[in-house]
């Protein structure tokens, strides 16, 4: 266990709130659509990564890889990030925030549960309350931006009524669905534009078009050298 600060953004004022962060839980394959969920499937089958044993599926992180740092290290150039929104529990409430989901996908292609303890999983300082998009949940839009030899590039960019209901995705992966406090869960992602690629820096954004906010966060990625 071990704590990180964010601000909840409430509109109307905002508000520090430490919370105690016991599990990581990445879920994969949340897709609503089963054609661009198998469009992602493809994607990484064509990079020799396996396909899942169920959609969705739910791999455990080591809960320390969240950070709210702005550069991560990483070994070797094959590691690329995702954006996805993220659910955490606190004392019976479920906030929402918005994280990377940055994977090794050498590692990948031979264990996909090892690759998620591969790289740090950086992770926007803002969240929300859910009961105050729920209303709303499908038109937020989930969106990132790579930048690969000096260039922006929109990498990722989609509206959640392409997954998964958050109901649906809690029912699924949770005993009674009930999603458990201390427990931060990635939610899945979209296929990247002009598919997967690593990038110098990795910035991503979950908007809210309805109460006009948008979480934000953004890291470099540094290559650190393979040896032998």
């Amino acid at each position: 266990m071990f704590d990180l600060t964010f601000t909840v953004d409430a509109q109307d004022s905002t508000t520090p709130l430490t919370l105690a962060i016991e599990q990581m839980v990445i879920a994969g394959w949340t897709g609503r659509d089963p054609v661009a969920r198998d469009k992602h499937i493809k994607e990484l089958q064509e990079m020799g990564i396996a396909p899942p044993a169920s959609t969705p599926i739910y791999y455990r992180g080591a809960a320390r890889r969240l950070t709210q740092e702005d550069s991560i290290e990483c070994t070797g150039g094959d590691s690329s990030g995702e954006v996805e929104f993220v659910l955490i529990g606190w004392q019976g409430r479920i906030f929402v925030g918005c994280g990377s989901d940055h994977t090794d996908r050498k590692v990948e292609a031979y264990n996909v549960t090892v690759s998620k303890q591969m790289c740090d999983k950086p992770i926007a300082s803002t969240l929300w309350e859910l009961e105050d998009v729920i209303g709303h949940w499908d038109k937020m839009i989930l969106r990132s931006y790579a930048t690969i030899k000096g260039e922006r590039v929109l990498y990722q960019e989609g509206t959640l009524d392409a997954m998964l209901p958050v109901n649906d995705l809690i029912a699924r992966g949770f005993e009674g669905g009930k999603f458990p406090d201390g427990c931060a869960m990635f939610g899945g992602t979209f296929a990247a534009k002009g598919g997967i690629r690593p990038a110098d820096r990795f910035d991503f954004e979950l908007e809210d078009p309805v109460l006009k906010r948008t979480i934000r966060h953004g890291y470099d990625v540094v290559t650190l050298p393979v040896r032998g």
